[in-house]
């Protein structure tokens, strides 16, 4: 990766119930509401819908009706294309895989302007319908699906883990999505803003133990566009941008649960692709001022945050439990409102991270500002963090 590549606008649909359901009058059109953020991402990059070349989506729910929906957006647009016309897939990684192939056309000179984007309906679909469908993408057919074993499982494994070999508690992961909704309370985007506290977390009924309904995410709806554009291009409009320094991706050859027996919370994929990242920008985790992870639970933040040496070994929960990643501490993680909060429409979640860290760059995120803020990380990953793709950016005024 050179430092040709930026992040030069962006729109997002704010996280919620936008699918309707077939008997309702009105319905949401998904190529409809696509095509208005595209024109909104365009305006915020200070360019114009013709400067396109590359227009690279995320592979939509299987729910949507129009199949084949990255060149009917195409049509849509009325928007010829020389570079590239695709979808992307790659479960929770599939935005950030998005992200990557348009950042791809323009550090390889195919396109000047690409955009990567989605949008992800599943609210209105059945939870049995969905569950089935979830189960059959993230785990084993033959193994994981017939039981029933599903992520929150397995994230749950990794808490149960956690609090035994460090010593950590219930409460000091609980004490993760207080965070995270301390920072989505500011963020008009969020699915859920009101106000929660630790007693509140507590609370609520177990999803899998030791998690309960506010450490995991919520179903959910979203839509994004992010426009990547060449830096000649960037410093042409006059507007301040993201600058992409480093980018590391590691996939450790399992899908979900390695069965090779392993530190199956150590999250080896995301330090290896965390160390290339940081190699790539010549940078270290003492450099980043604020992280967007991709963490659907409590416990999977704790986790990363640590395989990126954002804080030390089994203290994680330690950090978040005293303040340490929220906004105003020694690294705020998250500043969105995370995956329990900001929400998370899966096959999009990690465009909303580009958005928040643009947003960041460019000062215009209100009460979860994160001051002074230069350097940003985002994360992604498959399964159980057997895969990840890390970006380090630095802000361009």
């Amino acid at each position: 990766m050179t430092n040709n590549v930026a992040i030069l606008g962006g729109a997002a649909l704010p996280v919620g119930k936008w699918q309707g359901s077939s008997e309702d009058e009105t319905q949401h059109l998904e190529h409809e509401l696509l095509a208005k953020l595209v024109m909104d991402a365009m305006e915020d990059a200070g360019l114009e819908k013709s400067d396109i070349s590359s227009l690279i989506f995320t592979l939509p729910r299987p729910y949507t009706q129009q199949k084949y929906f990255a060149t009917f957006m195409a049509n849509y647009l009325n928007l010829p294309c020389d570079g590239l016309v695709m979808e992307v897939l790659g479960n929770g990684m599939t935005p950030a895989l998005a992200f990557q192939t348009a950042v791809d056309q323009v550090t390889l000179g195919r396109a000047k302007v690409a955009l990567a984007l989605g949008i992800n309906f599943e609210s209105a679909t059945s939870s049995y319908d969905h569950m089935m469908s979830s189960m059959r993408a993230t785990g084993d057919v033959d193994f994981h699906t017939p039981f029933g074993f599903t992520p929150i499982s397995w994230y749950a494994m990794d808490a149960v883990r956690y609090i035994h070999e460090f010593g950590s508690s219930r409460e000091e992961l609980a004490s993760v999505a207080v965070k995270n909704r301390a920072h989505a309370m500011h963020n008009p985007i969020a699915q859920y803003r009101k106000p929660m506290s630790l007693d509140d977390v507590l609370a609520q009924r177990p999803i899998v133990d030791p998690l309960g309904l506010f450490e995991v995410p919520g179903r959910a709806d979203g839509a994004v566009c992010v426009v990547v554009a060449d830096e000649d291009v960037a410093k042409a409009t006059g507007k301040s941008y993201a600058r992409i320094r480093g980018a590391g991706f590691y996939h450790e050859g399992a899908h979900q649960i390695n069965e090779t027996p392993n530190d199956m919370i150590a999250f080896g994929s995301a330090r290896r692709a965390g160390e290339k990242a940081y190699a790539q920008a010549g940078m270290s985790a003492k450099d980043i001022d604020f992280a967007e992870l991709y963490a659907p639970c409590t416990i999977v933040e704790v986790l990363v945050s640590e395989a990126l040496d954002l804080v030390a070994r089994g203290e994680g929960g330690q950090m978040a439990a005293a303040g340490e990643t929220s906004v105003g501490g020694r690294i705020p993680i998250c500043t969105s409102g995370g995956l329990q909060s900001r929400g998370h429409p899966a096959y999009v979640t990690a465009l909303y991270s580009y958005i928040e860290v643009l947003d960041q760059f460019r000062n215009r995120a209100g009460g979860r500002q994160v001051e002074g803020a230069g350097i940003g990380m985002t994360s992604a990953e498959l399964g159980n963090y057997n895969a990840a793709l890390v970006h380090i950016l630095e802000a361009v005024q």
